[in-house]
C-alpha cells in the first residue's frame, strides 16, 4: 500500500472527457439587486478557467482577471472595499486636521485621513512551486501549474497597479531564481515575461525552499505560496511558521486539480506519481471513500495549521473562478492597516 502522500498525488495516466463542472460564484447572488445580478454575470465571464483559456497572452489574461474583478467588486453591496480599496483610515486624536479628506467627510459625515504611501505599500513576492505535478490536468481546460501562473499574474497586475513593489521566487528542490520587488510598471512586464517562461519539470520539497525564501527576506513582507503542496505535510507546517516568525504575511494558495478533489474515476485504473513514475493499477470505485476522507483530512490539516499560525490559507481547484484568491490578497492587504 503506498503512503498519503502518494495517494493524493496519485493521477490517471489517461484522462477522459468530461463535461466541465463550474463551482458557483457564491451564494451571494441570492441575496442581491437585479441590478448587482446583472453586472456580476457580466464580470464572472471574465473570471472562468474556460475563458482565460482562450487567451494566450499572460498579460492579457491577467487584464481580463483584474476587470472581471475589478467589475464585481464596483457592483458588489457589501461594504469595505471599493476599486481605490480603501486606502483612507478613521481619524484618531494625533492626527493632523489638515490631513482630513473632506470630500469623504461629504459622503459619509465621518472623519477619514488619507494613509501616507508608506503605510499603504505592501512589498509581496509571488512564490512559484516548480515541481511536475503542477502541470497536471485530467479534464480542465487549464493545469494547475496554468491556473497558479495566471492567479500569479493577475496579483501582480493588482499590486503594481495600487503601486505596490512585487517580486518573483521560483523553487521546486530549492530557490531556483528570485527577481527583486519593484512597483514601476516596467517590472509588471520582466514579471509576465518570466511567468509565462516558467515550466512545471522538477521534483519538489517545499519545505526547505520556503525556509531558504525566509533567510532570503530582510523585510517584512507579504510572501504569496501557489502550490498542490503533494508532500509530506510536517516540513512545510514548520518552513510556514518560520515565515510567520520572521514577522512575514503569508498567503496559501493551494491549488488542486478539480479530479484531485472529486475523484472521477471509476473500475481499475493506472495511476501514476508524476514526479517518481511509480504506477500503481488499482479499484478506483472501491478506492473512492478512503481517497476522499484523505484529501479532506489533508485540506483540514493545512486550514487548521495555517490559522492557528495566522496565515491565510486558500483551498482552491481548477474549477474555480479566480475572483476568490484577489478576494483574500485584498484582505490580507487591508488586514496589515
Amino acid at each position: 500500500m503506498f503512503n498519503d502522500a502518494f495517494r493524493i498525488k496519485a493521477i490517471l495516466s489517461t484522462p477522459e472527457s468530461a463535461t466541465r463542472l463550474f463551482l458557483p460564484h457564491s451564494g451571494l447572488r441570492e441575496r442581491c439587486s437585479p441590478l448587482y445580478n446583472e453586472q456580476m454575470a457580466s464580470s464572472e465571464k471574465y473570471l472562468k478557467p474556460e475563458v482565460i483559456n482562450q487567451i494566450k497572452r499572460l498579460d492579457l489574461r491577467a487584464q481580463f482577471v483584474v476587470r472581471g474583478f475589478l467589475q464585481g467588486l464596483h457592483a458588489s453591496p457589501f461594504q469595505g472595499f471599493s476599486v481605490e480599496f480603501s486606502e483612507h483610515r478613521r481619524y484618531s486624536p494625533g492626527d493632523n486636521p489638515d490631513d482630513i479628506d473632506w470630500l469623504v467627510y461629504a459622503k459619509t459625515d465621518k472623519y477619514y485621513v488619507k494613509k501616507f504611501e508608506a503605510e499603504t505599500n505592501i512589498t509581496g513576492y509571488l512564490a512559484m512551486d516548480l515541481s511536475r505535478s503542477m502541470g497536471y490536468t485530467h479534464r480542465q481546460e487549464l493545469t494547475k501549474f496554468d491556473y497558479g501562473i495566471c492567479l500569479a499574474a493577475s496579483l501582480a497586475y493588482l499590486m503594481i497597479h495600487q503601486q505596490d513593489p512585487v517580486g518573483l521566487i521560483t523553487f521546486d528542490q530549492k530557490v531556483k531564481s528570485s527577481l527583486a520587488p519593484k512597483s514601476k510598471r516596467t517590472q509588471l512586464g520582466t514579471l509576465l515575461s518570466l511567468l509565462s517562461n516558467l515550466q512545471p519539470t522538477g521534483e519538489t520539497d517545499i519545505g526547505t525552499s520556503l525556509i531558504q525564501i525566509a533567510a532570503m527576506l530582510k523585510h517584512r513582507s507579504l510572501v504569496m505560496v501557489f502550490s498542490d503542496l503533494l508532500v509530506e505535510p510536517e516540513p512545510v507546517i514548520r518552513a510556514l511558521h518560520r515565515l510567520r516568525h520572521g514577522g512575514h504575511d503569508v498567503i496559501l494558495f493551494h491549488i488542486l486539480d478539480e479530479a484531485e478533489v472529486k475523484f472521477p474515476f471509476d473500475g481499475m485504473t493506472e495511476f501514476v506519481d508524476p514526479e517518481s513514475d511509480q504506477r500503481v493499477p488499482l479499484d478506483a470505485t472501491n478506492f473512492r471513500r478512503d481517497y476522499l476522507k484523505t484529501i479532506a483530512e489533508f485540506q483540514d490539516r493545512y486550514r487548521r495549521e495555517c490559522f492557528q499560525a495566522g496565515i491565510d490559507y486558500i483551498g482552491l481547484d481548477t474549477s474555480m473562478q479566480f475572483d476568490k484568491a484577489l478576494v483574500e490578497y485584498l484582505h490580507s492587504r487591508q488586514a496589515r492597516f
